[in-house]
Order: C-alpha cells, then sequence, then structure tokens
C-alpha cells in the first residue's frame, strides 16, 4: 500500500498527501503517518516542500477529525454499535473510549500524539458521546498540528533511514498503548480501592453509632 501511494506523489503530490491524510481519520486503514514521513524524504530530496507538507497533512488532518466527529454526532452511539460489530474494532473502540471517559477532551490530544492508532475513535467516540465541539476542536487542531510537524520534519531530517525510523515508531506506539492501558487499569483498580475503603469505614462508623 505504501509503495503504491509514494509512486503516486510525484504525479498529485500535496492533494494524495491531504487526501490520504483526511480519509485515514475515518478509521480506513491508509498509512498516513508513513506517507507524511516519506514525504517529508521528498522535501529533503528537493522534490516537495517541507511547510507545505505541514500544511496540507495538518489541513487533511483537521478536515478527517471534523468529518468523523460530525458523521458519528448524527449517528450517535447506534453508529458505534454498528462500527463495533467490524472485524478488528472492538478492542479499538473499547481502548478509546476507556481513554475518552477517563481525560475528556485531552484524549483527543493524546490520541494524536501519544497514542496515535486510536486518533480515528476517540473523533468518533466523542462525536457520539456529546463531547464538546469546541473542546474537541481545540485538541484535536493542536495535536494535528503536533502530528503532522513531527512526521514530515523526522522524514526530512532522516530521509536516508526512514524505514528503520518507521519501524521504531511503530513498536513505540504499541509501547505506549500497552503503557496507557496499564496506568488506566491501575487507576480504576486503586479509585474502586479507595471507594470501597471509604464504604467500610462509614459502615463500622454507622454500627458503632447504632451499638451505642
Amino acid at each position: 500500500m505504501i509503495d503504491t501511494l509514494l509512486a503516486l506523489v510525484p504525479i498529485y503530490g500535496l492533494f494524495l498527501i491531504a487526501g490520504v491524510v483526511a480519509v485515514s481519520c475515518l478509521a480506513v486503514p491508509l498509512p498516513s503517518s508513513m506517507l507524511v514521513m516519506a514525504s517529508g524524504g521528498f522535501a529533503a530530496a528537493g522534490d516537495l516542500v517541507l511547510w507545505q507538507v505541514i500544511v496540507v497533512a495538518f489541513l487533511g488532518f483537521v478536515l478527517g477529525d471534523q468529518t468523523a466527529f460530525g458523521i458519528a454526532r448524527w449517528g450517535g452511539p447506534k453508529l458505534l454499535d454498528r462500527l463495533k460489530e467490524r472485524s478488528g474494532t472492538r478492542a479499538a473502540i473499547a481502548r478509546a473510549e476507556a481513554l475518552v471517559d477517563r481525560w475528556g477532551a485531552a484524549a483527543v490530544l493524546l490520541s494524536r500524539t501519544l497514542v496515535s492508532p486510536l486518533g480515528p475513535w476517540t473523533s468518533y467516540i466523542g462525536g457520539a458521546a456529546g463531547l464538546g465541539w469546541l473542546p474537541f476542536t481545540l485538541a484535536a487542531i493542536f495535536g494535528a498540528a503536533l502530528w503532522a510537524s513531527a512526521y514530515a520534519s523526522l522524514g526530512y531530517v532522516f530521509a536516508d533511514q526512514i524505514a528503520n525510523i518507521a519501524s521504531m515508531i511503530l513498536n513505540g506506539a504499541g509501547f505506549i498503548l500497552a503503557a496507557m492501558v496499564a496506568f488506566g487499569s491501575g487507576w480504576w483498580l486503586r479509585r474502586n480501592w479507595k471507594a470501597m475503603r471509604a464504604e467500610l469505614r462509614m459502615a463500622q462508623t454507622e454500627k458503632s453509632a447504632a451499638e451505642e
């Protein structure tokens, strides 16, 4: 897939980058991150201009985010239920739901930086769950700017090592995602343990008062 897209870059250029990024934000499995990084490599070789790559990747990301959010706001929870029925999406949606429940609008920023594989799903979940448009948009815009700048700049600086950098990023994303899940589970257990202890203390206090 990435080889085909790279072969099309000299023909369609910036329009291809913007389109692929926008469509990938709708949870369509396209290698947008690798395309933007490779486009940074093209910029290093003089075939593209770095700032233009960053701008079109950013605009594509914002367009895709807003489209996913709007579709989910219109479709509501029923749309999420249908998406969960698709093969291989239930686990990712569940992780994104946990992230949004825990962090709210901040989850949108996290899903565009540290845990980018969850990005499309947080857009759908934010729209379906009634997350405010303005908080979502501000977080999404900031995250999109960081994402576009980071990937394009990586490709520009390390143009001769893109394959190695891509492998490191993919492995790192998996590690970060696992760490986030572990952190969330630990936080949930700790919160519920504290609540249980508080209930036990209250019950003991009430029992002591009744005995007196």
